[in-house]
This record gives C-alpha cells, structure tokens and sequence, in this order.
C-alpha cells in the first residue's frame, strides 16, 4: 500500500519542475499536508493553472475544475459504490453495514427511499419551531458567556440535537455518540493518509457505534410507539425484505454522521468567514431576504465537504483522459467551487452571489444527481436559523483568534475550535 509521510509545511520548497506530472504531485503533497488544512484554496489555485486532472497519492485521478466535476457528480454513468475499495481497504468488508452512500440503484434507490419522507422540505418546515428555540437556547448560552468555543458551544451541538431527536437518540447519549461520529468522519479520508493512532481509533469506534444501535434498534421494536425514524425503519424491517439489519444499521450509522458532522462544519466554516468579512455581514442585517442566497455562498466559499469520488460504469472520457470501466475518479468540490471559469471574483465572499434573477452555476457542495445530500434542506434550514439570531441578537462578534486550529481531516474538513466574543445587541 503508498504510504504518505506526514511533512512540516517547510518541507514544500517548489522545485524546479520538468512536467505538470510533477508540479501535480508536489501541490497534492502540499494539499494532503495537515499542516495545510488552514488554507487549501491557495494550493487549488495553483493546481487548477496546472491542469485538469493529477494523480493522488492513492492511485487516482484528482479532477479539479467545476466542468469536469460536475460532469461526473451529476452522471448516474459514474457510480458511487467502489469507494470502500478505493479508499478504505484497511476496513474489512464485514465490519461495516450497508451503507446507501455507497450503493447505486437499485439498491440505492430501495435504500433511500425508506429515509426520504424524513428529510422532505415539508418534513424539515415542520422542525422550524424546534430548530429556532434551540437556536435561542445555544445563543442565550452564548451571550452568557461572552468568550466562547463556538464550535463546542453552537456548530456541534445545533445539528447533532436535531439529527438525533430526528432518528430517536436520547438526549442522555448525544455526547457518547458524538465521540463515535467524530471517529468515523475522520474515516471517511483516504486509508493511505491516515495516521495509526487515527485508523485504530475509527477501528474501535465502528463495532462499539454498531453494538450502540444494535440496541437502539431492539429498544425501539419493543416499544414501537415512538414516531422517530429508528422506530419506523425498525418497522419496515419488520415487513420481510425490504430492510436488512445490516442495512438498518448501515443506515442509521450514516444519517447520524452525515447529518450533523457536514453541518458543523457549515456553522463553523460560515460564521467564521462572516466574522471576517464585516461588510457583508452589515449586508444581511439591511437587507434579510439574502440570508438564504448568502448560505448557498458559504456552502461554495468553504465548503464542509471537499471531496467526492466515483467509477466509471463504462469508458468515459473526463479532463480529456480515458477511463475505463472500474476505474475511480476524485472530485475536488471546494476546488471545483472556486473556479474562475464559472464564478466571478470566486475568492470574494459576496453574499448577493445567489441572490440574482440570472442564471448561476449551483455549487457542488451538496454533490449533483442521485446522490444528492438527502440533508439538504435541513442544513439549509438550520443555517438559515442561525444566521437570523445571530444578526437578530448578536450586535458585535469577533474572532479571539486569527489562527484557529483545524480538525485533521481533509473529506470533511473544519475547525477543531473557533474562540470568539459576541456582544449582545
């Protein structure tokens, strides 16, 4: 297996190339750097000017510019199911559950369809009132305290109280979960840039989260009178054969992750760039109906999610390259976000961008075509609610810090901690 070798940022002194293969490797060096998690874009800059397409130091082609990304997020041509393989061949294939991120139809179909009715945009309307009084709830904590983490106090715990009370978790087992969730969205980069200490952690986290709902699961079925989704989906399995365990489980391991870990990122990557970008900040408090438009600017400044891959199901062509059936591709989302071909002045932050009768090019944040986030509109919806308090109650905010420390992770990247003052209005 290629290993990575982890390297201090001095260790990337440009050298005197002789092919973009090169300049190639030497920018996703830099790029997979954990020392470098604070400013990936500078690197997707330089990449994008040294074309199209490189290869990774897990043997496949990274695509970089929004044409060609989009082209394979939004084909079914591309499938989604050979991740585990490409990425993760440390995990066996048994210690994992089905998971439907990584099937395609029609099991994919079968799969999600059993959780759509929860995440509708009728569905997530009706969690409004819950997600604004808890928006009350952490603010008022905020404010009290003046100087705070606001990824502890606010990013984490907003999404991961909904998306529990969502499936049915009890409030007494968020914290435990969260330390479960943590590990496994760590798991989701690449095997090969992973330290030891990371993978043993994502190997003891797998089965204790999968034993966590195991029980869960059997708890609901006895009960069966909740509304939650475990309930329902503890019910449907209970139809014959439409819902394996495995897949239950599957399922319920991967809502949990994939509807808070992406969001907490959204609140912290947002609220930051906001806190730095005063201007557009005093914007959205003169002109609200742009809190909408301004997320989706969020969503394609800093993206939660930085990454995406797929296989070709036949030969496809993409950045002027062959691939064959099998063969796996890399989308750069938050490169492809950037890129000056589709999007103008795309390194300004300008919360108007959305907000236009003219036709714009979405971001991919949320991915394109059948595997398009299922949380979509509740991280809007939670976002959108954030950002209303906060320029509702919070008069001042400023950042205690111009160099907050990043999470390791290079798929779902964001901050580990942001420290940060608010002043109430």
């Amino acid at each position: 297996m290629v290993t990575v070798q982890p390297a201090s940022s001095e260790a990337y002194v440009p050298p005197n190339e002789s092919s973009p293969e090169q300049t190639g490797a030497r920018l996703l060096a830099k790029l997979f750097d954990p020392a470098n998690r604070h400013d990936p874009y500078s690197i997707y800059t330089e990449l994008r000017a040294a074309g199209p397409l490189h290869t990774g130091p897990f043997d496949l082609k990274l695509a970089n510019r929004y044409a060609d990304c989009a082209a394979v997020l939004g084909s079914q041509e591309w499938g989604h199911d050979r991740e585990p393989h490409q990425l993760h061949p440390t995990i066996p294939a048994e210690a994992f559950p089905a998971s439907f991120l990584w099937m395609e139809p029609p099991d994919h179909t079968r799969l999600r369809g059993l959780v759509t009715k929860a995440f509708t945009a009728r569905t997530v309307a009706a969690l409004r009132p819950r997600i604004a009084a808890l928006v009350d709830e952490l603010l008022d904590n905020a404010l009290r305290q003046g100087e705070f983490d606001l990824i502890a106090t606010i990013a984490y715990p907003l999404p991961l109280t909904v998306v529990c009370e969502i499936l049915g978790v009890p409030a007494e087992d968020h914290p435990l979960v969260q330390v479960w969730s943590q590990a496994l969205a760590r798991a989701f980069d690449p095997d090969v840039l992973m330290t030891p200490e990371a993978l043993a952690e994502r190997n003891r986290a797998i089965p204790e989260f999968l034993s966590y709902f195991r029980a869960l699961v059997s708890r609901r079925r006895r009960e069966a009178t909740g509304d939650d989704l475990i309930t329902q989906l503890a019910a449907v399995e209970e139809q014959g054969d439409r819902l394996t365990e495995e897949e239950l489980l599957g399922t319920c391991v991967t809502l949990l992750i994939a509807g808070h870990e992406t969001t907490v990122n959204l609140v912290g990557n947002g609220m930051m760039a906001l806190i730095r970008h005063p201007d557009q900040v005093a914007l959205l408090r003169e002109r609200p109906e742009l809190i909408g438009p301004a997320v989706d600017e969020l969503l394609r400044y800093d993206s939660p999610i930085h990454m995406n891959t797929r296989a070709a199901k036949r030969e496809l062509v993409v950045g002027g390259e062959v691939f064959a059936p099998g063969e796996g591709i890399v989308a750069l989302i938050a490169c492809a976000n950037r890129d000056p071909l589709v999007y103008d002045d795309p390194e300004r932050l300008d919360v108007t961008r959305f907000h236009t009768s003219k036709p714009i090019a979405r971001h991919l944040s949320f991915s394109l075509g059948h595997h398009y986030c299922l949380g979509a509109p509740l991280a809007l919806l939670e976002m959108e609610l954030l950002l209303a308090g906060v320029l509702d109650r919070v008069a001042d905010m400023e950042l205690l810090t111009d160099t907050p420390p990043y999470k390791p992770n290079m798929l779902i990247r964001g901050l580990a901690e942001l420290p940060t003052r608010f002043h109430a209005a």
